[in-house]
């Protein structure tokens, strides 16, 4: 009894797990079914989420397929080992890692085939096909080529072309224009500019002959005209999208432009600035052509001179006033002509020297000058988007000044300060008064605001709100382990770990209890005894208890003990 009465040492690391090794052995079937059972689910509860946030994401290799496609391009991923889902609604997603590939090694296949068919389709021409069916075998090549051409953008997961193609006439009067339609399916979350519809527009326009761009219609999955874009406007509508970018662009350089000059002085934050520009977008080209007077004749430059001259010897004696009757033949004689001896008719008399008279010479003379004429050609084209006009607000808080206290409180600027910021904005946003540019600058107290911060409840209800499928499921996951732990499996290992405290002997409900959950005696604790009757019933139970206890905490000892007896008995 003097060895219960002492402390016990603390055991050891191996007599613990011994002893927890004994006491999982004492335990009913049940609850042994139920500990295994219970760890048993939360592996696999954590093994599942684990495998389940590793599988990748799928994402849409091909949509809208048809039956037969569609178990072409199943079999044919089979065949390449890519898992595959296939929905309701004909669509087939794969992971999204192996999207791309994938597309181009079904691609190689021909698959899939009801995308379109193209030039491919020239290839098997039949022998004595007639011209009707040869060109419509035509335009459904060009009309597979568009298509093909179309998807390989990135904003189009599919496309379709049609063509309406007039039959030549050889009559000029009667050729109708080409005309097409073409309908996009674009990817989700995406969206065609007014850039990417022209350039659809060009691409379809020059593929086909006597197509122009204003006869091609486009329309998008949900039947939204989408050729008809703002910034595609021949402008007779108003502004386009990108004449209201560019204003905007202005205005927001000018702001910036006076913000930037004016924080080095007044402090960041401490200006404020509006700026509305006025621009003119009218496209205006003049030809003016202007002749000057003439310049004295001294100093005017010659472009060309012509002089002539002539001279001829007058044969012919007739002369006279020019007229009708200068040019009437001589009348006849009224009486027989006698001539003088030694001449001949038709000479002329001889001169007394003897030489013979020369005809009358007729000289003529001309002279023409042509002089270069002074003239100016013009030709001007008036810039388009030009400022008309700008008009400019700006706000300047208080400065900080302090008082004859020391303190520094807000105080107005000075007329000279606002003079100068005044100056100084005009020059930043290139004041004219001829235009008719007008600028307000304020002196004033901002209001002390500041960032708006959201509080954790805010963020805590944001994050919940955008990930409430996440939430859910992982909250779920989450209640599945802690009851697993907490209700089945710890109620189990604390049994384990800390065996039950074991009731004491009638009459020993005061006594003190040991380590090992043995009682001590009232005797070694201190406790007056006088009845030696009940010391020794109390010391009896105090023995039967302990063996108890060894046969608890290590049943095959207390077997083999069992054993020594019945034996030495024999």
């Amino acid at each position: 009894m003097a060895e219960l009465a002492g402390s016990p040492p603390p055991p050891s690391m191996q007599t613990r797990v011994r002893e927890s090794m004994a006491r999982y052995r004492d335990l009913p079937p049940n609850k042994k079914m139920l500990l295994l059972g219970g760890l048993a689910a939360i592996f696999a509860v954590l093994l599942g989420s684990y495998f389940y946030m590793r599988e990748p994401a799928y994402k849409v290799l091909f949509s809208n397929v048809s039956d037969r496609d569609g178990g072409q391009i199943t079999e044919a991923l089979q065949k390449l080992n890519v898992p595959y889902k296939l929905t309701d609604s004909g669509v087939i997603e794969i992971p999204s890692a192996r999207v791309y590939d994938t597309r181009l090694k079904l691609a190689a296949q021909g698959l899939p085939k009801a995308s379109g068919v193209g030039f491919e389709l020239m290839d098997n021409q039949k022998f004595g096909i007639s011209q009707f069916a040869e060109q419509v075998n035509y335009q459904r090549a060009v009309e597979g080529e568009l298509a093909r051409t179309v998807e390989s953008l990135d904003v189009v997961e599919h496309a379709r072309v049609h063509l309406a193609i007039p039959k030549q006439s050889v009559f000029v009067r009667e050729q109708q224009p080409s005309t097409a339609s073409v309908m996009l399916t674009l990817r989700p979350g995406f969206i065609l500019d007014a850039g990417q519809i022209a350039g659809i527009r060009n691409l379809v326009a020059s593929a086909v002959p006597g197509l122009s761009q204003k006869n091609i219609t486009i329309v998008d999955q949900e039947g939204n005209l989408i050729s008809k874009h703002p910034d595609l406007d021949d402008g007779l509508s108003g502004l386009s999208r990108r004449q209201l970018d560019y204003v905007r662009q202005v205005e927001q350089g000018l702001t910036k432009r006076i913000e930037a000059i004016l924080e080095p002085i007044v402090g960041a934050g401490n200006v404020r600035a509006e700026v509305t520009a006025a621009l003119d977008f009218s496209e205006t080209e003049q030809t003016s052509e202007n002749f000057n007077p003439n310049t004295p004749p001294n100093a005017a430059a010659i472009r060309s001179q012509q002089t002539s001259e002539s001279s001829t010897r007058v044969t012919d004696p007739q002369g006279g006033v020019p007229g009708a009757l200068s040019n009437q033949p001589p009348s006849a004689a009224a009486a027989p002509i006698t001539l003088p001896p030694g001449t001949q008719a038709g000479l002329m008399p001889t001169p007394a020297n003897g030489q013979a008279a020369q005809p009358p010479l007729k000289s003529s003379k001309d002279n023409t000058t042509n002089y270069e004429l002074d003239r100016t050609i013009q030709h001007v084209k008036q810039p388009v988007g030009s400022i008309k006009r700008v008009n400019a607000a700006v706000v300047v808080n208080y400065k900080l000044a302090a008082g004859k206290d020391g303190v520094e409180r807000p105080t107005p600027l000075s007329d000279k300060e606002i003079k100068q910021i005044q100056d100084l904005v005009r020059e930043a946003m290139g004041y004219n008064q001829t235009r008719g540019d007008s600028l307000n600058v304020v002196n004033a107290s901002f209001a002390a605001t500041g960032p708006e911060r959201l509080s954790l409840q805010d963020r805590a209800v944001d994050y919940v709100t955008n990930n409430l499928s996440d939430v859910l499921k992982y909250g779920f996951l989450l209640l599945v382990v802690l009851y697993l732990l907490f209700g089945v499996v710890r109620p189990v290992v604390r049994d384990i770990i800390r065996p039950k405290e074991v009731p004491l002997p009638p009459g020993m409900e005061g006594a003190e209890v040991d380590a090992d959950g043995v009682a001590i005696s009232s005797t070694d604790s201190g406790l007056p005894s006088d009845d030696p009757v009940e010391v020794a019933r109390r010391e009896y139970e105090m023995a039967l208890e302990s063996a108890r206890q060894v046969v608890r905490n290590d049943p095959r000892m207390a077997a083999q003990i069992i054993k020594e007896w019945v034996s030495n008995d024999e």
